[in-house]
């Protein structure tokens, strides 16, 4: 530029004037003509004026150039503006205001700030796009996605912005809920896997290879595919769960049963309590691991099996002690029953096997308890039986040892004697308010369940009648006795009279007795606890015994035989006694 600046003078020295000066010297020299001159100098201005239009032409065209430069950066300083959604912008120039390049320079900088606003906002939209992308991929299942997503460059502006980025959190809100469910799926499908006794990562890797942890996918898949996939195991596993419960729950009752039948100890019992402790419970309540494997199941199994087949052997055994239970109980209950043929059923049951021994327990466990009820029902009359019986004992005990001439000497044991008589005396007399009270009560007992109450086959009122009967015969027995007595003490007072001397007085003729309870039952009409079943056809009988008449009523004999026969169980009627010995 100083070069230019310094030669700017000198070119300006050398003017058209000089020059045209110059030119006429040379022509003057020449000796050109004036026509020829002229012509020259018209050359002269045409090519000058030429290169002035050429001049105007190139300065115009620059002139629209910039024109055209200028609305095309106004199009483009609106276009971007438009696609920023800025609709005030800062620094905008007017349109009139400046000259053309002044106008140029001014938007220049505010085209170069909104092109880099423009990339900024680009990448932004680029970021968020390839992220609601990548989303959609997983959930759709194609996570392979490599391309970038278009943009669209015509509307960058932030409201645009603001709806791919709610976009993008409402789709990172649902991969989250994906997440989680598929995770509480994984989680039960572990749970299950556990409790079933399966593996677990083959079961997942089944469903999808992400699942698998040993992978080392760090992402799991969320895809609708393989929810629906995981919800379909974990549907499976739980029906398969539901029944193999079912079946583990059936092969511990049957061995529970089994264990109940056969009596099975408590040592044994206790190595299937981990299968035992579940025969109640829910599918839910189910979460030890292991306890529904198909190997303890298969253990269950075998182990019913083997009891199965144990169990028709022990049947006899066990339905022997319940009917040796059920006899004891009819025996304290003085019920007669027929225990061959009992036994003979039970035998017959067993080995035609057309019942199941669970049955056949059942009804011998309700038997017992009916025996029981019955046995209760019976117990306020039986005790009073004893009483009467026992009462009978002393009574027949008394009349012995009223009999006995010796009763009141000094021999060994003699107070202890007349203690007994003292009290047997107001036992006796007790008796026949307590044969009322037991007839009442049998006939109560009877009325009540349309039945006849026997004592060892024998009917209850049956023999209180014909000991009722005995009793009014011995009475009638002992008035003639008494009768004959005072007849005889008149004769002898008669013949003292006539003869005058006084005979000895008669004594009873007889054997000494020994004191002490009767062996077989005494004469004077006290009922036996060992009976005969002629008795109980035919009634009561009278036999004859050393020339007398026996009073003592004959019952039927019982087909089980009582535990306790002891020679103190026959009694006798009951004899009036005097007051003192």
């Amino acid at each position: 530029m100083a070069v230019a600046d310094a030669q700017i003078p000198r070119v300006g020295e050398t003017t058209c004037g000089s020059l045209l000066q110059k030119l006429q010297e040379i022509w003057n020299e020449v000796g050109e003509s004036d026509e020829e001159r002229d012509k020259m100098l018209l050359q002269l201005e045409q090519e000058c004026l030429d290169v002035y239009k050429r001049k105007v032409e190139l300065a115009a065209k620059s002139r629209a150039q910039l024109l055209q430069a200028l609305s095309d950066s106004r199009l483009e300083l609106s276009s971007l503006l438009s696609a920023l959604g800025e609709k005030s912008f800062t620094g905008v120039p007017e349109k009139t205001s400046g000259t053309i390049k002044e106008q140029l320079g001014a938007i220049a900088p505010l085209l170069e700030q909104l092109w880099e606003q423009k990339e900024e906002r680009v990448k932004e939209f680029t970021d968020v796009q390839s992220q609601i992308q990548k989303i959609c991929g997983e959930i759709a299942g194609n996570s392979n996605l490599s391309d970038s997503p278009a943009v669209d460059e015509s509307d960058l502006s932030l409201k645009k912005l603001d709806e791919f980025q709610s976009q993008l959190h409402d789709l990172q809100k649902e991969k989250s809920e994906r997440l989680h469910k598929v995770l509480e799926f994984v989680s039960t499908v572990h749970d299950l896997c556990a409790v079933l006794g399966l593996d677990f990562l083959s079961t997942v890797t089944e469903v999808h290879p992400s699942l698998n942890d040993s992978t080392g996918v760090r992402t799991k898949s969320i895809s609708n595919d393989t929810l629906s996939r995981l919800a379909r195991t974990v549907l499976a596993l739980k029906e398969d769960k539901e029944q193999r419960l079912h079946k583990l729950q059936e092969s511990a009752t049957q061995l529970i049963d089994l264990w109940n039948l056969m009596d099975t100890p408590d040592e044994e019992r206790r190595l299937f309590e981990h299968v035992t402790c579940n025969i109640s419970a829910s599918v839910d309540e189910v979460t030890v691991p292991g306890s529904l494997a198909l190997d303890l199941i298969e253990q269950t199994e075998v182990e019913v099996d083997r009891l199965d087949q144990l169990k028709s052997s022990r049947m006899k055994e066990i339905a022997f002690k319940k009917q040796a239970e059920l006899e004891e109980i009819f025996a304290r209950a003085h019920v007669e029953i027929d225990t061959e043929a009992a036994r003979e059923k039970i035998m017959e049951l067993i080995d035609s096997g057309n019942v199941e021994p669970t049955e056949l327990l059942a009804d011998m466990d309700d038997q017992i308890a009916k025996a029981m009820d019955e046995a209760l029902s019976r117990k306020d009359i039986l005790d009073k039986v004893e009483k009467w019986m026992s009462a009978c004992e002393e009574e027949s005990w008394l009349e012995d040892y009223n009999r006995d001439e010796n009763r009141y000497n000094a021999s060994r044991g003699a107070h202890l004697n007349l203690k007994r008589a003292e009290k047997a005396r107001i036992l006796v007399n007790k008796i026949p308010a307590l044969v009322d009270t037991l007839v009442a009560k049998t006939r109560g007992w009877e009325e009540e369940r349309g039945i006849s109450f026997t004592y060892d086959g024998v009917p209850l009122l049956a023999m209180l009648d014909e000991y009722a009967m005995l009793r009014q015969e011995r009475e009638e027995e002992k008035r003639r006795m008494r009768d004959q007595k005072k007849y005889q003490e008149l004769q002898h007072t008669e013949q003292e009279t006539i003869f005058g001397s006084k005979p000895s007085p008669a004594r009873p003729v007889g054997t000494k007795k020994v004191v002490g309870p009767r062996a077989n039952g005494g004469p004077n009409g006290t009922p036996s606890r060992r009976l005969s079943l002629n008795a109980h056809q035919n009634g009561s009988r009278s036999v004859v015994k050393d020339g007398k008449r026996d009073l003592r009523p004959v019952a039927p004999m019982n087909y089980v035989e009582m535990a306790k026969e002891d020679a103190a169980s026959h009694i006798s009627g009951t004899d009036t006694v005097p007051a003192s010995p």
